[in-house]
């Protein structure tokens, strides 16, 4: 049993939903990584980076007016609307909270139902790296709730991947994280910790945080974020 979910797991690290992306940070709230191909929906949908710029010029905010509000460089913002660079959760949760929107509707705005659900055959995971580099850097995560319109809770699905990259990031809301296999390491404020399968983190997100896997091998994660309201 282990083994059959390991090689699908591994799998997702492999660029099944065309999605590539460069070495940078390890935390996987905060990392860019980027694509060779729009990463959106089921065809009529809209990409990622229009849901960008719609909020944005329904606004009447400019680009530099985003990059001010958000600290995000403004090549990387002309980058995500134009569907070259998927943004990290860390940063569409700032994108959220400066143009009033919640960070699920950039990740897909789901529908007005009370109920979703999403099978274990169903979840498209999205990969930091491609096959090439995803083996020594990268990581992948699986959206649980992309259906659910006005969610409070972004949950996903994640797998680490081992790294030597040590980047601490700073965001609104809060996060829980449960290890499902493997061992992991985090680092919130001045405190560090190691966790192993069963164990569970909660920790405000304004607090410098990291993590990573340790041991030299994958490690997955069942993140829940949880941004505020608005």
């Amino acid at each position: 049993m282990k083994e059959k979910k390991a090689k699908r797991v591994s799998a997702a690290g492999k660029p099944v939903s065309s999605r590539r992306g460069a070495e940078g940070s390890e935390d996987f709230l905060t990392y860019s990584p980027q694509v060779e191909h729009p990463a959106g929906g089921p065809k009529g949908r809209e990409f990622l980076g229009e849901r960008v710029r719609n909020a944005r010029e329904m606004r009447g905010l400019t680009l530099l007016d985003l990059s001010s509000r958000t600290g995000i460089g403004l090549d990387t913002l002309k980058r995500v609307e134009s569907n070259e660079v998927i943004p990290p959760l860390g940063e569409l949760i700032k994108l959220g909270k400066a143009l009033e929107m919640k960070m699920g509707y950039f990740i897909s705005p789901g529908a007005d139902k009370p109920m979703t659900i999403v099978r274990a055959d169903q979840r498209r995971p999205i990969s930091r790296y491609g096959e090439r580099k995803s083996g020594q850097y990268g990581y992948s995560y699986e959206s649980l709730a992309p259906e659910k319109a006005n969610r409070l809770m972004e949950p996903f699905i994640v797998t680490l991947l081992p790294t030597d990259v040590e980047e601490t990031s700073t965001h609104d809301g809060q996060e829980f994280l449960f290890v499902l296999e493997g061992q992991m390491m985090a680092r919130v404020g001045s405190q560090t910790e190691f966790l192993g399968p069963g164990d569970a983190l909660y920790y405000d997100s304004s607090q410098p945080h990291f993590v990573r896997c340790v041991g030299g091998s994958e490690t997955r994660i069942l993140a829940v974020l949880y941004t505020g309201s608005e």
